[in-house]
C-alpha cells in the first residue's frame, strides 16, 4: 500500500478541520450503544478521541503517523485522562494489541480507503475483527461514489479552506480530485498556501491516492471477513442510506 506522507497531514490536520465536528454526535450515540471500551482506527490527532473520552469512553487509537498520535496525546495529557486513553503507533492492516474485548471498533472518515487492493482492505477487517469481544459492533464510514459525486472528481483545483496559522501567517488549502476509473481510485492533492506578512508564499504539496467503494462491494468485503452488516446509514444525522446519500456508514457486527 502505497502511503501518503501522515506526519505532514497531521501538522495541518487541525487546522485543516478544526470546524469538523458534523459526526461527532453519531460517534458519541453508536459508542453508547455498543459498551465503554472504544477502539479507533485511524486516530490521527484525536478529533474523534477526546470528545469519546469527555464523554467517560476507555479509548484505544491507532495510527500510523507518529506526529499525529504524538498530538493526539499532547490533549489527552492536557485533559488528564490518564489510563482511560491509549494511544498506539500501528499499521491498520496488520496490528496486535495487548487485549481481544472491545465493544466497538470503528474506522471514521474515509480512513479505510487508503487500502488500495482487496487484500488491504480484508486483512484490516479480519485484524479489527480479531480485537473485538463476540457480538462486538465495527463502523464503517467512507464516501458514497454516487455518479454526481464521481463526477466532481474531474481534476478541478478547489479552494476548500482559508485560515490563520499559529503564527500569524495566512494559509489556503485547495483540494484536486481525479479519477482513475479503471482502479476505483481518487488521486487526491491537497495544495496548502502559507503566505507570511512579508508575502512570501511556501506552497507544501500533498499527493495521495483513496480507493473508493461501492455499497455491496463493502457489505461483501464484511460479509467475508466475520461480520453480519445490520444496517447502512447514509449521513451523520444517522439517516438510513439512499440513492443519493452522501455517506455510507455500516454497522456491522462481528458473527
Amino acid at each position: 500500500m502505497t502511503q501518503p506522507d501522515f506526519d505532514t497531514i497531521a501538522r495541518y490536520y487541525d487546522l485543516i478541520y478544526a470546524d469538523r465536528t458534523d459526526d461527532i454526535e453519531m460517534w458519541l450515540a453508536l459508542a453508547a450503544e455498543s459498551g465503554t471500551d472504544i477502539l479507533e482506527i485511524g486516530c490521527g490527532t484525536g478529533r474523534v478521541t477526546i470528545p469519546l473520552l469527555e464523554a467517560g469512553f476507555r479509548v484505544t487509537g491507532i495510527d500510523l503517523s507518529a506526529d499525529a498520535l504524538a498530538a493526539a496525546q499532547k490533549k489527552i495529557d492536557a485533559g488528564d485522562f490518564g489510563e482511560q486513553a491509549t494511544l498506539v503507533r500501528a499499521d491498520m492492516r496488520e496490528f496486535s494489541l495487548s487485549r481481544t474485548d472491545f465493544d466497538m471498533a470503528f474506522i471514521p472518515i474515509n480512513t479505510i480507503m487508503h487500502c488500495l487492493t482487496i487484500a488491504d482492505q480484508q486483512s484490516t477487517l479480519k485484524t479489527v475483527h480479531r480485537h473485538l469481544r463476540p457480538g462486538g459492533w465495527l463502523v464503517v464510514d467512507v464516501y458514497h461514489p454516487y455518479p454526481p459525486a464521481l463526477a466532481e472528481a474531474d481534476g478541478r483545483v478547489e479552494l476548500a479552506k482559508q485560515f490563520t496559522t499559529p503564527d500569524g501567517n495566512t494559509m489556503q488549502w485547495f483540494v484536486s480530485r481525479q479519477l482513475q476509473l479503471d482502479e476505483q481510485i481518487q488521486q487526491v492533492t491537497f495544495l496548502l498556501d502559507e503566505m507570511d506578512e512579508t508575502g512570501n508564499m511556501r506552497r507544501h504539496t500533498l499527493n495521495f491516492p483513496m480507493r473508493y467503494v461501492h455499497r455491496f462491494e463493502m457489505e461483501l468485503l464484511l460479509n467475508g471477513t466475520g461480520f453480519a452488516v445490520a444496517e447502512i446509514l447514509g449521513d451523520y444525522d444517522q439517516s438510513l442510506f439512499y440513492a443519493e446519500s452522501p455517506r455510507m456508514i455500516f454497522l456491522a457486527q462481528k458473527k
